[in-house]
């Protein structure tokens, strides 16, 4: 292991505040840097009085300094949902771009271990099922979506240019769709949207005709997977998700369900661009992190859907 110590960009948000728990459970203590543009210190709020966890408010399209050694920078940085990106387009290409780029020099800087944080957007609308590594997608480079899916492209290219150029020991993880408590009711995501309107009661709203797939896993094995990235030499990019294919229909259902809820099923216009299917081959996770997620997905929703009925902004729909 590296030095005991990890700086974790993004770390106040859903999954970033998650990462920061299960490191600290390791005995690496832990540099938070979050400007807070759509995280929130609530997520880390219990972590506040430790010794070993130390938050800074930063912006990462700044030059950001840390003193001490650092072993590990997880870059997690970014506008993460469709709802937030859209919100804040140029922002969102920023911190994919100067931000890795700032993160990446303070991993060098230090000597450190770099893990960034992308995604299975960088997919785009798949054309091969389910999307292997080798996968170079199919992305629209103009479209709506294309500020978070491009800027996360280019994080990977920049990643990969350090690695290969300077000698960063430098590791890519492209995320799938993760839940599990701490997200946003509001955040605009098809999870925390289901969940919020079957525990007050509305309609929950499915978008096209609901046949299009999501492969979801639990917040806790998606953090499982990025510290096996982390602690392994593996450069990636790893795929880390769940091969449980789901379509958002089904998904509505399953939680309508597992809440007892009256809500029917509202169905609205699809978003542009909006994938059709989405599952990854996590072949190359089993083989080489000897990884594969644990938590079921009753297990997970269920769990998800207490947290979210103890959340005050339920009471308040978006």
């Amino acid at each position: 292991m590296r030095h005991p110590r990890a700086v974790v960009t993004g770390g106040s948000g859903f999954l970033g505040s998650h990462l920061c728990e299960a490191l600290l459970a390791e005995g690496i203590s832990v540099v938070c840097l979050d400007n807070l543009l759509t995280g929130t210190s609530r997520n880390i709020a219990h972590l506040a009085g430790r010794r070993d966890f130390r938050f800074l408010k930063r912006d990462l399209t700044e030059p950001v300094h840390v003193p001490g050694e650092v072993g590990y920078v997880f870059h997690l940085a970014s506008a993460a949902s469709p709802a937030d990106y859209l919100r804040f387009p140029i922002q969102t290409l920023e911190v994919g771009s100067q931000g890795t780029r700032n993160a990446l020099e303070l991993a060098e800087e230090k000597g450190a271990r770099f893990v960034l944080a992308s995604t299975s957007e960088v997919y785009g609308d798949p054309l091969v099922h389910p999307q292997p590594e080798s996968y170079w997608g199919n992305v629209n480079p103009v479209g709506p979506r294309s500020v978070y899916d491009e800027a996360k492209r280019f994080g990977e290219a920049l990643t990969s240019a350090f690695r290969h150029s300077r000698g960063l020991p430098a590791a890519i993880v492209r995320i799938f769709n993760t839940y599990g408590p701490r997200m946003r009711p509001d955040d605009g995501r098809a999870i925390p949207t289901f969940l919020r309107q079957a525990l007050t009661g509305e309609d929950l709203t499915i978008t096209g005709d609901g046949s299009q797939t999501r492969s979801i896993c639990h917040v806790d094995d998606t953090v499982r997977g990025i510290l096996a990235l982390a602690l392994s030499g593996h450069p990636g990019p790893v795929n880390i998700g769940s091969p449980y294919e789901i379509s958002m229909a089904g998904l509505a259902r399953l939680i309508i369900d597992l809440t007892g809820s009256p809500s029917q099923l509202r169905f609205i216009d699809r978003p542009v661009d909006d994938p059709r299917v989405r599952r990854p081959d996590t072949a190359l996770a089993e083989k080489a992190l000897g990884w594969r997620p644990r938590v079921t997905v009753e297990e997970g929703l269920r769990g998800t859907i207490e947290w979210f009925g103890r959340e005050p902004l339920i009471a308040r729909p978006a």
